[in-house]
């Protein structure tokens, strides 16, 4: 007697469903940004620039993510956008 048809199996996908569940759990509850006030964001996108992880486009008046290449207008938007985006790549870097 054969055993169960391969194809219908699901097993692995409700696997793969449920690591990613976890892991989108795991990164929300990791990233807090409600705390990015005006001194924090300006503290960090100076030590981004330092880092040349941040490149500042005074003509056009912008600083650039360059791990990203996302370009941004305000020290705030960035700030927030680089913790969430260390968060998501786990670098580490969200305590900056």
């Amino acid at each position: 007697m054969p055993g169960p048809d391969p194809h219908d199996d699901t097993s692995s996908d409700y696997e793969q469903f449920e690591k990613e569940q976890l892991a989108q759990e795991r990164d929300a509850a990791g990233v807090d940004t409600a705390d990015v006030d005006d001194a924090t964001a300006q503290n960090l996108v100076n030590d981004l620039v330092d880092a040349d992880v941040v490149t500042p486009i005074p003509e056009d008046r912008v600083l650039v993510h360059e791990p990203s290449g996302t370009a941004f207008d305000s020290s705030m938007q960035l700030a927030v956008f680089h913790r969430g985006w260390t968060a998501g790549h786990g670098t580490g870097e969200e305590d900056e």
